[in-house]
């Protein structure tokens, strides 16, 4: 071979990849370049070859805290771990009814004792002071995608103004339209982690500086209510005496003196404003969360954490939340899961439907003064053969979230039935709705589901 020849260049870049395969570079890196190897990931394109040679190429990444439940489940009762139709509890082999409709509209199924329904929320819009909702999910609301509409429709019919609820530092603070967020100086701890759970509230995770911490919100013109709000809300723990300073567009830094406590405690700026700063050098300070919302009307609190199933909420501390419930209570909770608990392979998801019902229970025993709506997986694409189709075990996860509503005694929506039902990831593909990894819904195609439940919501209130 003559040097520099296509043969000899290969024959030395393989080389290069085998020696790198076997450096542990996630060690090195702290995480941040994750180790790889060519031979294993060789056998693991072949062995995702089916007999027809057509390969699934789909991104499958489960939520560790539940593959870890599922190993727990198969070693108290290995068949129900299985996905053997015999290991199928009775409550799921019921086949759940397929999303009613009226017309073109899919409306929101209720399972609540009495069919009482939207019963809370309907009462906080008609007493006309302020209706609190939180949308909970995973990476498919992240950036505030799907919420930000649903958001600006409600506010829109019922009145309010501002984001709600924005957490103490994001490491993409460009990817949100609604908010501008800025800052530095904060550690996140998340609830998949191992963390102080008597922190952990709806959101999932709380902060603490690291020094001079810092964290600014600026109103943006994307939205007519995202321009302004009327309160301006810093919500935390200061386990000893420290100061934090906060400042509006229209007022000068402030000291605020704030005395030890394990309760939570929160600072407010009244008066319409465009801006929210603070910040503060305590290292023990505990940062909940910033609200920033209207005097009246609708607020929506969009809480996304990637790579979640949902059933981390568990953890999440009731004394906590009641006592944030003093300022911050919800009439109507969101739960939107499903993505980071299905792969193209699994058909029985009983240990999943049987975990959600007890994340749905555990919500209900924290904020006892809210409905809670449960939204199936939307429609996940697989590409199979160079075409993409809809996951075929979708089906599957959704029925088993129907039947965790129904065994909860909360409320559905089928999402996926909403989008179009079976193929309506190639449609929305084809139009610019969803991302080319077949998951995840653009602004566009958020706003067309936002619309979606949005009608569904107003049917059910009516």
């Amino acid at each position: 071979m003559k040097k520099g020849s296509p043969t000899l260049i290969i024959i030395f870049a393989i080389a290069i990849l085998a020696i790198l395969s076997l450096l542990p570079l996630s060690q090195w890196s702290g995480g941040r370049i994750k180790d790889f190897s060519l031979i294993s990931d060789i056998l693991k394109e072949v062995a995702e070859a089916g007999q027809d040679g057509e390969t699934e190429t789909a991104q499958e990444q489960v939520d560790p805290e539940l593959i870890k439940a599922m190993e727990e489940a198969e070693q108290r009762n290995p068949l129900t771990a299985s996905d053997s139709v015999l290991s199928i509890p009775i409550d799921t082999i019921i086949h759940a009814p397929k999303a009613p409709r009226e017309g073109e509209l899919v409306i929101i199924e209720d399972y609540t004792t009495d069919q009482v329904g939207l019963i809370q929320l309907r009462n906080a819009l008609a007493q006309g002071g302020m209706a609190r909702i939180a949308v909970v999910g995973d990476s498919y609301i992240e950036g505030d995608i799907f919420t930000q509409d649903l958001r600006e429709k409600l506010q829109s019919t019922y009145g309010g103004e501002g984001v709600g609820y924005v957490s103490m530092h994001s490491d993409f603070p460009g990817f949100r339209r609604s908010v501008k967020q800025g800052g530095s100086g904060w550690k996140t701890f998340m609830a998949n982690k191992k963390v102080e759970n008597k922190y952990l509230f709806l959101a999932e995770q709380y902060a603490i500086p690291t020094g001079t911490a810092t964290a600014t919100y600026e109103g943006t013109k994307a939205y007519e209510q995202t321009r302004q709000w009327a309160r301006s809300r810093f919500l935390f723990v200061a386990p000893e005496n420290c100061t934090i300073s906060v400042k509006t567009a229209d007022t000068e830094w402030e000291e605020r003196n704030i005395t030890a406590s394990d309760s939570v405690q929160c600072i407010e700026i009244a008066g319409s404003t465009t801006r929210f700063e603070l910040k503060t050098s305590s290292p023990r300070l505990v940062g909940l969360g910033v609200w920033l919302d209207g005097a009246s009307g609708v607020s929506l609190d969009c809480m996304s954490s990637r790579g979640f199933s949902g059933i981390t909420l568990t953890k999440i501390n009731s004394g906590l939340c009641r006592e944030m419930g003093v300022t911050i209570n919800y009439n109507l909770i969101i739960l939107e899961f499903g993505i980071n608990a299905m792969t193209s392979s699994q058909k029985n998801y009983s240990v999943y439907s049987n975990r959600m019902v007890d994340v749905i229970n555990h919500v209900r025993m924290c904020y006892p003064r809210a409905d809670i709506l449960l939204m199936g997986v939307g429609d996940r694409g697989e590409k199979r053969g160079g075409a993409v189709r809809s996951m075929a075990t979708a089906s599957a996860m959704i029925d088993a979230q129907r039947d965790a509503a129904r065994r909860a005694h909360c409320l559905f929506w089928d999402t996926r039935e909403a989008m179009g039902g079976d193929g309506a990831v190639v449609e929305w593909c084809n139009a610019g709705l969803i991302n080319k990894d077949y998951i995840h819904m653009t602004h566009k195609g958020g706003a067309r589901l936002a619309d979606a439940l949005y009608q569904a919501l107003q049917n059910s209130l009516k």
